[in-house]
């Protein structure tokens, strides 16, 4: 079931394209946003291929849409492929939620309700998904700021069922936890101690914006202290697992972004010595 394990790694985005090919920074690997290199050509796929030549990546994506009731976009999936094996990709990701229906692009990650109904439908498309891409992927769980009635279960129960169901893989985005746990008042250690440790194989890192009464997750700040805290804790339940930091907006200069990735290395091998 187990992916390699690729140690830690950094978003690619485009502010660093050139500072990675001049510097090499000692970081393990990268990882992409799919939509931004499923082009014909240009500069975004002569700095990916540049930068794979050096580096191990993974795709990240935003578009597959699992939880809707539209049908799978085929030439999307057609898309992945290829890029998946042009880039030799250790594996692809994407969202437990659903971003349209009716062909109609909201262009945001919507959550679902947690039925039983909604694990069976949503596992059968990741198995479809998973035969036409010839790999498991790896589903992650999203921040969300609504909730519905009919839930019939808690989100972590949700995403482990989804999981068994569809034998997929877990993309476990602490930040995402954390700002879930805080705009509906759970404890998020209970959402760790809830999922199969054997299917998680990465974790995300990121920052969020504070509102007072509630949190959004955004991508454009520095990982505060109690998303810290909780991936240490993250590290303690499930071990050595491939882990990177996520930037989106506001990007700092690459030095910035270092700095994180040691701090998350350093968490990592003092959780990991002292087990």
């Amino acid at each position: 079931m187990t992916l390699p394990y690729l140690g830690f790694g950094l978003g690619l985005r485009k502010e660093h394209y050139q500072t990675i090919l001049d510097t090499s920074p000692a970081v393990d690997w990268f990882e992409i946003l799919t939509e931004n290199y499923l082009v014909d050509g240009g500069k975004p796929l002569y700095f990916l291929d540049a930068i794979n030549e050096r580096y191990p990546m993974v795709m990240h994506g935003v578009s597959l849409s699992i939880g809707s009731s539209d049908p799978l976009n085929l030439e999307y999936l057609k898309q992945l492929k290829a890029l998946s094996q042009r880039i030799n990709a250790h594996w692809i990701s994407d969202h437990l939620c659903w971003t349209g229906v009716d062909g109609v692009n909201a262009h945001d990650l919507l959550p679902l309700p947690y039925t039983s109904e909604a694990v069976q439908h949503v596992a059968d498309r990741i198995k479809q998904v998973q035969d036409i891409l010839e790999q498991r992927i790896l589903i992650e769980n999203v921040s969300s700021y609504i909730s519905y009635t009919q839930s019939e279960m808690t989100e972590w129960s949700f995403l482990s069922a989804v999981a068994e169901e569809a034998d997929c893989l877990l993309l476990l985005d602490i930040n995402n936890i954390y700002v879930s746990a805080v705009n509906h008042e759970f404890d998020p250690l209970d959402y760790l101690k809830g999922l199969p440790k054997a299917r998680v194989q990465q974790h995300h890192l990121a920052g969020h914006s504070d509102y007072g009464d509630y949190i959004i997750d955004t991508h454009d700040h520095p990982i505060v202290p109690s998303v810290w805290a909780l991936y240490k804790e993250a590290v303690q339940q499930f071990g050595a697992v491939s882990a990177m930091i996520e930037r989106d907006d506001k990007i700092p200069d690459l030095s910035e972004l270092l700095q994180e990735y040691e701090q998350m290395k350093q968490i990592s091998s003092a959780v990991l010595e002292a087990k």
